[in-house]
């Protein structure tokens, strides 16, 4: 049962984890330009008005003392309503997720499904066509920003060719071009992974001995060095999904997908203390949950790596 004693450390952990980062974010929205009140009241508000919102919302309380309660209320799963537009949070929050694990679920599908087979086969076939290109590739990839590259495909796929939506979930169409935009980074480091994982495994002295005792390279290739290069490849997974629900900020904006990232960009703007604040914390608890995971599978691959270390 080490394994079990090993998930409830790692989410322990999350606890100072999930303070820390909550404190600095609250400091700095408490301290960001402009007043939140008046911005909801408008300029005509008067100053028994702007007096009575302030301490409604706590506002007119010390910094520390507005931190605790706020946290106090969230460990009883209470993340209040937003102050801008009124809904509750922990409930929005539910509606909205979906759609962002979708497109992220997607984006990692697409970035697994064309990265690893890709990487391995740049490595087998080093110095090759197929090897240059696929350096291009991650190259080309890495460089180009996800607003850039995805008001491109919008142009190109749905405004010229007509083949996908420009924006929405009406469809099972409406997430493709999203996805793939989102997976676009994720995909050169992918490829970059997987191809450097594969050259340092097959150029191990293990895999020399079976190659001098007459074994057959497909069977060293696949029983012996894609699965001792899979580790640091399930890292990138787990890191690309959590990289991926942050980056889906940008991505949901230029399709309209009315997931957390939108949720989170509307407060941010509006300064919604309370909104931007569970956010992020559902997001850390996702993360952390996500790396819990992909540690687990690591150790499952490889039998080498104990739970007690």
């Amino acid at each position: 049962m080490n394994w079990l004693k090993y998930a409830l450390k790692r989410l322990l952990m999350l606890i100072p984890v999930i303070i820390a980062v909550t404190f600095v974010l609250f400091v700095i929205l408490s301290f960001a330009p402009g007043d939140v009140v008046k911005s909801i009241l408008g300029d005509e508000a008067t100053a028994e008005q702007i007096a009575e919102l302030k301490h409604e919302l706590n506002l007119d309380q010390p910094l520390l003392i507005r931190y605790v309660r706020y946290m106090f209320d969230a460990c009883r799963l209470d993340f209040g309503s937003s102050w801008t537009s009124g809904y509750e949070i922990l409930p929005e929050f539910a509606r909205r997720l979906p759609y962002t694990l979708l497109v992220t679920t997607l984006s990692v599908l697409f970035a697994v499904g064309f990265g690893i087979p890709l990487g391995i086969a740049s490595a087998v076939k080093e110095h090759s066509l197929l090897d240059y290109g696929s350096t291009f590739l991650v190259m080309l990839l890495a460089s180009m920003p996800a607003f850039w590259l995805g008001t491109l495909c919008q142009i190109f796929f749905c405004l010229t060719l007509r083949w996908l939506p420009v924006s929405g979930v009406g469809s099972w169409k409406h997430f493709i071009l999203p996805s793939i935009i989102l997976g676009a980074s994720s995909l050169a480091t992918m490829i970059r992974m997987s191809r450097t994982s594969m050259l340092d495994v097959i150029k191990m002295d293990y895999i020399r001995t079976a190659r001098a005792k007459g074994a057959d390279e497909k069977k060293v290739l696949y029983h012996h060095a894609i699965r001792n290069s899979l580790i640091p490849v399930i890292t990138q997974i787990g890191i690309s999904f959590a990289g991926g629900i942050g980056g889906a900020i940008v991505t949901e904006n230029i399709f309209a997908i009315p997931g957390i990232g939108v949720m989170l960009v509307n407060a941010v703007k509006s300064r919604d203390v309370p909104v931007v604040m569970g956010v992020i914390i559902f997001v850390t608890i996702i993360v952390g949950i996500i790396n819990l995971i992909v540690d687990l599978i690591c150790a499952i691959v490889d039998p080498r790596i104990d739970f007690a270390s």
